[in-house]
């Protein structure tokens, strides 16, 4: 695992990025999702993320390991923002590089699917009226 981390700070997708380069990629896959306007047919003006950090970056590491124990071979890394992000912020971002492209972006498609189940981040929608709710929380 080239790197994982869940921050406040702000994402750079170049670094994300440039910690799986390495010479004998010759495939590199990021994703990054980014904050949008709109979700369920409402207007979104900002969200906020929420995380027991310490429990996330371990679920995280834990997601990463099993998609490079499935890959070998493939450097992975991952970033989860936390905190109010406004429209077009970047909320997270995964990059793997492998030696050909499929790999890379089988790597990259898994640990973001994993990521989105599995790691404790809770999502709050805020609408331009300053009505909030958590998204997928309800039961």
């Amino acid at each position: 695992i080239a790197l994982c981390k869940v921050s406040e700070e702000e994402i750079s997708v170049d670094e994300v990025r440039k910690v799986v380069e390495h010479p004998g990629a010759g495939g590199v896959c990021v994703f990054h999702g980014t904050v949008r306007d709109h979700a369920d047919g409402k207007e979104v003006s900002r969200l906020d993320y929420e995380a027991h950090e310490s429990l996330a970056y371990t679920e995280m590491k834990r997601v990463l390991k099993g998609v490079v124990a499935e890959h070998p071979g493939v450097r992975i890394a991952a970033v989860h923002r936390v905190g109010k992000l406004g429209i077009g912020d970047v909320a997270v971002c995964v990059a793997a590089s492998a030696a050909h492209r499929d790999d890379a972006f089988t790597a990259c498609r898994k640990a973001i699917d994993r990521i989105k189940e599995t790691v404790p981040v809770w999502k709050k929608e805020w609408g331009p009226d300053g009505e909030a709710y958590w998204v997928n929380l309800e039961s």
